[in-house]
This record gives C-alpha cells, structure tokens and sequence, in this order.
C-alpha cells in the first residue's frame, strides 16, 4: 500500500534517520526499510508495531486511516525523540564538564585539540 510506504517513509525522514540505521534499530537489512519505503515489499506485523511503538503513532496513521498521528487515546511522546534528547543531555553534560577548569579534562581536552590543530597544519604543509 502506498501510504504505508509513504509513512514509513515520512516517519524515518522526519527525525533525520538513514535507511541503514533505522533497519539496525529494527533488527533488519537496510534493503528491506528501501522496500519498505518504496512498496515493494510489505513489512511484517511485527515492524509495523515497531514503527508505530518507536514513533509513539498510532496504527491508524500508518494505515492512512487518520491524518492524527498521535491517535486519540495517548499523549505523543516518540522515543526517538526521547533517544536524541538523552543523546543531547549526555553531550551538554560533557561539554560541560571538559570546560570546566576545575576539571581533570579541561587540560586534557585543550592539549587534545591544540594536538589536532598542530596536526592539521602539518599535514597542509
């Protein structure tokens, strides 16, 4: 069915994800999300349930039943949007801490990047 193609599709796009990666979050070959997202091929019960858990959507909107994501009976909260948040945390965390000059990684961290720099300029030359 095209629309479920089409959603697949839209959902994967919709948060930045390759075909690749998203097929190794589902536990598939990168070939099939490509026939999948192209209608070549229908995906499995099982990955449609994946989708719609993983993208906090309903079946109904995969199916084209509904033009409501979310449906009628749950908040939306996708999990990937949970995953990149926590991903976003962790990163700011590290930040935060690498440029702390209290901190062991501080110096670390600046004679890693002068290192790199120094590197950089070597390999122009």
């Amino acid at each position: 069915m095209k629309i479920i193609s089409k959603r697949l599709r839209e959902l994967r796009e919709g948060i930045s994800l390759s075909q690749n990666k998203i097929a190794k979050k589902i536990g598939i070959n990168q070939t099939s999300v490509f026939r999948y997202e192209n209608d070549v091929a229908d995906p499995s019960a099982k990955t449609l349930l994946w989708y719609a858990d993983y993208f906090d959507v309903s079946l109904d909107y995969i199916f084209g039943r509904t033009d409501n994501p979310q449906g009628k009976l749950f908040e939306h909260k996708p999990k990937a949007i949970e995953e990149i948040s926590n991903q976003s945390e962790n990163l700011k965390e590290f930040i935060e801490m690498c440029f702390d000059p209290k901190s062991l990684m501080n110096g670390r961290l600046k004679k890693a990047l002068l290192e790199i720099l120094s590197e950089e300029k070597e390999n122009k030359n």
